[in-house]
C-alpha cells in the first residue's frame, strides 16, 4: 500500500491518526466489518468510537480509497481493493470472503437485457458456496454420522422395527 498519509493528501483530505489507523486496519484485514475495524484500531491507537469509525469509513469510501460491500443478510465489509473490476465470493456457512476476479475483464462484466436507458458502468456480483474448510468439515461430519447409524444397535433395531411394520401381514 502507499503511504496512507500520502494516499489521504492527495484527495485534499485532513490526515488524522483515526483515518491512517482505519486505512491501515482494512489494507491488512479485507473484507472487514466497521466493528473489527474499531477493535483493530483500538489496539493500534487506544480509544476511539465506533461512530468515529464509521465516519472514517464513510469518508474514505466516498473519496474510492475504500470499497464497501453489503452482502445480503450481513453487516457491510470493506476492503482496500478499490478501481479495479472483480467480485466475491462468500461461504455460507462461516461468513468468509474472498474476491474472485471478473472472467470477463472490462466493467461492467455483465450485460443487461435492456438498459432502458441507464449507463451502466458497473454489475456487482456475489457468489454464494461453502468454502474448502467448510465443505471438507461438512463431509466429515456426514461420513461419521453416516458410520455411526450403520454401527448402531439402536439403529440396526430400528430398521428392523420399521421394517417389520412395513410388511403386510398375511
Amino acid at each position: 500500500m502507499t503511504d496512507p498519509a500520502e494516499l489521504l493528501r492527495q484527495r485534499g483530505i485532513q490526515v488524522t491518526a483515526q483515518r491512517l489507523a482505519v486505512l491501515r486496519a482494512v489494507s491488512a484485514h479485507p473484507h472487514t466489518t466497521a466493528d473489527a475495524v474499531a477493535e483493530t484500531v483500538r489496539t493500534e491507537i487506544g480509544a476511539i468510537s465506533l461512530q468515529s469509525v464509521y465516519d472514517a469509513l464513510s469518508v474514505l469510501v466516498a473519496e474510492g480509497l475504500l470499497r464497501r460491500i453489503q452482502p445480503a443478510g450481513s453487516s457491510a465489509r470493506f476492503e482496500d481493493r478499490v478501481g479495479d473490476n472483480h467480485h466475491h465470493l462468500i461461504c455460507r456457512v462461516c461468513g468468509e470472503m474472498v474476491d474472485i476476479d471478473c472472467a470477463v475483464g472490462s466493467a461492467p462484466c455483465l450485460v443487461a437485457g435492456d438498459d432502458r436507458g441507464y449507463e451502466i458502468d458497473e454489475a456487482e456480483v456475489v457468489y454464494w458456496g461453502r468454502c474448502p474448510d467448510c465443505l471438507a468439515e461438512s463431509r466429515a461430519q456426514s461420513a461419521t454420522e453416516s458410520s455411526s447409524a450403520r454401527r448402531s444397535p439402536d439403529s440396526v433395531r430400528g430398521r428392523r422395527k420399521n421394517n417389520q411394520a412395513a410388511t403386510p401381514r398375511e
